[in-house]
């Protein structure tokens, strides 16, 4: 019931949304396609997501840095990656702190309103973090913190060998460009990470604080810029 519950306030908060893009001149949305069937999706993906499941299970003792005293769980990632999108943002909040899940709050909602209005869902893409605990208040994760999870993030890229990466707000982008620049600039172009594209965007928790029509233009343009690289990739058949 809860589910059905959840299932509904979602396709009502996408409407919404849908209505907030047309008002900001957005016309057009990609029709969404059929599920893929778990056996399309390929033996070693699915094995390289059980593996890396069974990864995240096994940190649950983990004291390599401060943050393991205030966690509640170590939010490792998850999803189902059909389209082979890597979502990484900086650590968890509190509600994903409090269901040991990335992006379930009132951030993660608007973030599957985002992927929605390209034709995504959560099966589509991997998501996960810098950092897998979080950090008190929300703060953005210190270097320490950054090098003793650091592993695990390179891990689950190599695993994975997304074909596209989507950085999610300034610390993410930044510790993976290794740039001083701030998120409105290195958000204007596709960069490089070991030769995976990478598009950076707002965080979704940024988007709720100013929640302003350009902010807004600036994640359609954003997530334009992945569809696009998505289909160049997977060209229409004849």
């Amino acid at each position: 019931m809860k589910k059905q519950e959840n299932s509904r306030d979602l396709v009502v908060d996408f409407k919404k949304y849908l209505v907030e893009l047309h008002r900001d001149g957005v016309d057009y949305l990609p029709a969404g396609e059929e599920p893929a069937p778990a056996e399309s999706v390929g033996v070693s993906l699915l094995a390289s997501l059980r593996e890396l499941k069974r990864r995240g299970e096994g940190l649950s003792g983990c004291r390599k840095c401060s943050l393991a005293s205030g966690r509640e769980n170590v939010v490792f990632g998850e999803g189902g990656f059909r389209k082979k999108v890597m979502l990484i943002g900086e650590g968890p909040g509190e509600t994903e702190d409090r269901q040991g899940r990335p992006f379930v709050g009132r951030a993660g909602r608007l973030l599957d309103k985002i992927l929605m209005s390209i034709g995504l869902t959560r099966e589509d893409v991997y998501i996960t973090n810098i950092v897998k605990c979080r950090p008190p208040g929300n703060r953005d994760p210190r270097p320490d913190e950054i090098l003793a999870c650091w592993a695990h993030l390179e891990d689950q890229i190599e695993a994975l060998r997304p074909r596209a990466i989507v950085s999610l707000g300034s610390p993410a982008t930044r510790t993976l460009l290794e740039s001083r620049k701030g998120i409105s600039q290195l958000r204007e172009r596709v960069h490089d990470y070991q030769g995976i594209p990478l598009i950076a965007t707002y965080h979704p928790a940024y988007l709720l604080r100013s929640y302003t029509v350009e902010n807004r233009r600036r994640v359609w343009e954003d997530v334009k810029r992945l569809q696009k690289l998505l289909q160049e990739e997977d060209p229409p058949e004849e």
